[in-house]
């Protein structure tokens, strides 16, 4: 089976400040691969490194089993979306726009769109409960409105693969649950693979097939949840005391940071 993206001894630096080094991941059709790590570990970096937004200063990125390169941009948007951590939209496009925005990679140049386009649109936003906010400004959304809003809009993209950047800021539990639903559905119904980077391990382990754990940027930790999610690796990721737990009802780990003494 080939993967859907991979990510081969990838590194990346800001001048001398090297930020990611030699980071390997594969992303095979209908996997969800949680990104994990304290902050400033490189995650959001990654994550850009993946999309074609950086370019990496060694190792290469591969896309279907073609290097990210040997694209074109509109072909990478078909194929590959986007949530990136607050964005910035300064002109105020409707919620309906905003989502229509992520149909412009099956569209040809200045070219409306269609009937079918609009109907794409609408059920990405059903889905995200954010059907009734269509004709309102993106900037009088609140900030959980406006995520699920761009959420919607890569869902929309149609693209195989999805990258989030902490999808769920801003959102509360009902939310946070519904998206991380929405992203397993596409993966178990279509074969979408799925890149979520976040901060909630608890989250994170139960629904996540793989995590990776960054720290430092490097790569500290690569598998299960299970097997990610160790006191001693995350003890020595985030320099803190952690309790590790089973819930009860799922069997997925359950982690707790410990009060420093």
């Amino acid at each position: 089976m080939t993967p859907l993206l991979e990510a081969d001894t990838v590194s990346f630096g800001y001048g001398a400040r090297q930020v990611l080094r030699t980071v390997s991941l594969t992303l095979l059709p209908g996997e969800i691969l949680g990104v994990i790590g304290p902050n400033g570990s490189g995650k959001t970096t990654l994550v850009r490194l993946l999309s074609g937004v950086l370019a990496p200063s060694a190792g290469t990125v591969r896309l279907a089993g073609r290097p990210l390169t040997a694209y074109r941009r509109r072909e990478v948007a078909r194929r590959l979306a986007v949530v990136p951590q607050d964005p910035t939209i300064d002109f105020p496009f409707t919620a309906l726009e905003v989502v229509l925005m992520g149909r412009a990679p099956h569209l040809s140049a200045l070219a409306f769109p269609r009937a079918r386009d609009l109907a794409i649109a609408r059920e990405a936003m059903a889905r995200l409960e954010v059907a009734e906010v269509e004709s309102r400004p993106l900037d009088r959304l609140s900030g959980g409105e406006r995520q699920r809003v761009l959420l919607a809009r890569a869902l929309a993209q149609e693209a195989e693969v999805l990258l989030l950047d902490e999808p769920t800021t801003h959102l509360d539990l009902r939310h946070q649950a519904g998206i991380h639903d929405v992203a397993r559905a596409l993966a178990r119904e279509r074969g979408h693979a799925v890149v979520s980077v976040l901060h909630d391990l608890n989250l994170a382990a139960l629904f996540c097939d793989r995590l990776m754990l960054l720290a430092g940027g490097v790569v500290v930790g690569q598998g299960s949840p299970e097997a990610v999610l160790t006191v001693d690796a995350l003890q020595q990721a985030y320099q803190t005391q952690v309790y590790v737990g089973r819930n009860e009802r799922t069997g997925a780990p359950v982690v707790l940071p410990l009060p420093r003494r």
